[in-house]
């Protein structure tokens, strides 16, 4: 294998670490605890600022339950069905399901938080670096953000530093929720391209236009 396709394929690992984890449904602090990984090591390799040795993968591999090959990406892919299954399944916890090749920068997952039969207490807020969008699709979410506490509908989007205190929870009573996350592991952010509403009118894209008006 060649420099550069190492270095790619180390570089995937921090987010498919952080899938993994979540899927887990564990906490980097919970991890740091089994494995004797600091959680500010732990925090580097999945935003990527750090690559993972062989002795960390296989304690988090063994952690999480996964292969390295999964790890990797270079795990053999399943033999087709004349019908693919559906990707996700309701059960006890979250299910996650990647969205994109995690080669670094902007990546996408959905995920789907199963149906609760009492209502629930106020999410578990973690911290990590980053910058996260979110989207609903079905249901009612949760979004305990710092000291804020705001219920997502299908349709609300919501963005935010992950370096802020968050934590997600289905309020739907006998329902599952949905939902869409882009996470840039660096801070990186979607960049809307459209123009704000008072420009709607015009063809012109938002700075062509701004650029005329301020001619004489």
């Amino acid at each position: 294998m060649a420099v550069d396709d190492v270095d790619g394929t180390l570089a995937s690992m921090g987010p498919r670490l952080r899938v993994a984890r979540e899927r887990h449904g564990t906490t980097l602090a919970a991890v740091s605890r089994a494995t004797g990984i600091s959680t500010s090591t732990l925090s580097r390799i999945e935003t990527g600022r750090r690559k993972p040795t062989l002795e960390v993968l296989l304690h988090l591999a063994k952690e999480y339950g996964v292969s390295l090959d999964e790890l990797a990406g270079t795990a053999p892919a399943p033999a087709a069905e004349p019908r693919a299954k559906a990707p996700l399944s309701f059960g006890d916890d979250k299910a996650v399901l990647p969205l994109t090749r995690y080669v670094g920068g902007l990546h996408a997952h959905k995920h789907v938080l199963p149906a609760l039969e009492e209502p629930p207490a106020r999410p578990r807020q973690v911290s990590h670096d980053g910058y996260e969008w979110l989207c609903v699709l079905y249901g009612r979410l949760w979004l305990a953000l710092g000291d804020q506490d705001l219920i997502l509908a299908p349709g609300d989007v919501a963005e935010f530093d992950t370096r802020t205190p968050h934590g997600l929870a289905n309020t739907s009573p006998g329902n599952p929720v949905e939902y869409l996350i882009m996470f840039g592991p660096q801070g990186e952010r979607l960049r809307p391209r459209t123009a704000p509403a008072a420009d709607r009118g015009s063809r012109l894209p938002h700075r062509a236009r701004a650029g005329r008006e301020e001619q004489p």
